[in-house]
């Protein structure tokens, strides 16, 4: 799937959060770096809408992001560094049933789609669970199955191993890795992004570097010890 920045920028009150931007992603596996308040996660949420452009365009599939706001965002998945804060639900399975919900579906399609996701991410054990009774491996696991039970093509993870622990972060890592579907990592975990496509490097609101990921890092280390 493409994903097309055409000069997007985005501005708030006068300062500007990105420069005009425009490339194409289609990889598989594409990692984000940057210092904070580089314009990486604002980058990120032009493309599901979360963030408009002031001024350029966004397409993810073909679809604006904002004439075809409602069709783009089914497009894409979006966890944030904390995903417990979007769980809504107290009990996992209920959570990642209520996607569906909206959706419209049958009680019985609703149960099977949930069951089988809850399986496929080996977290069946936790459907009867509080959400906050969750370890954070789990609770990123069962926010991962919550977006994915739905069928976005593209999955966009912020920080995904923030505060995991090694083993946690292991999991989490592998499980970005056995995804089929198109994900987009936004990470301070530079060892996450071996083996990704592409890498993209942002700095002060602009693209800095875009390369494979040995390369991306380096850049990145660079603009992070001037």
């Amino acid at each position: 799937m493409d994903i097309v920045f055409t000069a997007a920028t985005v501005s708030y009150a006068g300062r500007v959060a990105l420069h005009p931007l425009s490339l194409t992603l289609s990889e598989r596996r594409i990692g984000v770096v940057g210092l904070n308040g580089s314009g990486k996660t604002t980058m990120a949420r032009l493309i599901n809408g979360l963030v408009k452009p002031s001024g350029g365009a966004v397409t993810v599939d073909g679809l604006d992001t904002v004439k075809d706001e409602e069709a783009a965002r089914g497009k894409t998945g979006f966890i944030f560094q904390n995903p417990q804060h979007q769980m809504i639900l107290p009990i996992l399975a209920e959570d990642i049933a209520f996607g569906l919900k909206n959706r419209g579906l049958d009680k019985a399609e609703i149960a099977a789609r949930t069951a089988a996701i809850l399986e496929r991410f080996g977290i069946s054990h936790l459907a009867r669970r509080r959400v906050h009774e969750l370890s954070g491996g789990e609770t990123q696991l069962g926010a991962i199955a919550s977006v994915l039970v739905t069928g976005p093509k593209l999955l966009i993870l912020d920080e995904p191993t923030n505060q995991l622990d090694l083993r946690n972060r292991a999991l989490i890592a592998r499980t970005i890795a056995g995804l089929p579907e198109q994900v987009l990592v936004i990470s301070h975990d530079l060892p996450l992004l071996d083996g990704f496509d592409r890498v993209l490097v942002f700095h002060e609101g602009r693209l800095a570097a875009d390369a494979p990921p040995a390369q991306a890092i380096r850049a990145y280390r660079e603009i992070a010890a001037c």
